[in-house]
């Protein structure tokens, strides 16, 4: 599965626009590791169980979307972005979205 920010791509043609697709997880940390991160928070620098946590959000969250691609039958996806938002103080919410196509190599 081909997947670009960009909104075109080089070297293809899209010949079909199957519509927009996203892939959803909402990831939460034990209140343990929350009052942990809080205390680091005090003193600065890097939150690493925060960091992991995201960065594993964003690779399931790009699994999903992909296999919704692949459902609908793309074969690339277009204009692909991610989105974070916080809900509740512990839980967050990401999102991997862009446009499903059929493309074919020129």
């Amino acid at each position: 599965m081909l997947i670009t920010t960009m909104n075109d791509l080089p070297g293809y043609e899209i010949n079909e626009v199957l519509g927009e697709v996203f892939g959803l997880t909402v990831r939460a940390r034990n209140v343990g590791a929350q009052i942990g991160a809080s205390f680091k928070s005090l003193v600065g620098g890097e939150l690493k169980g925060m960091t992991k946590m995201l960065a594993e959000g964003r690779v399931h969250a790009q699994e999903r979307l992909e296999e919704e691609a692949t459902a609908k039958g793309a074969d690339a996806v277009v204009a692909f972005r991610f989105d974070t938002s916080e809900l509740g103080t512990t839980w967050t919410e990401i999102c991997a979205y862009g446009t499903a196509v059929r493309a074919t190599k020129l």
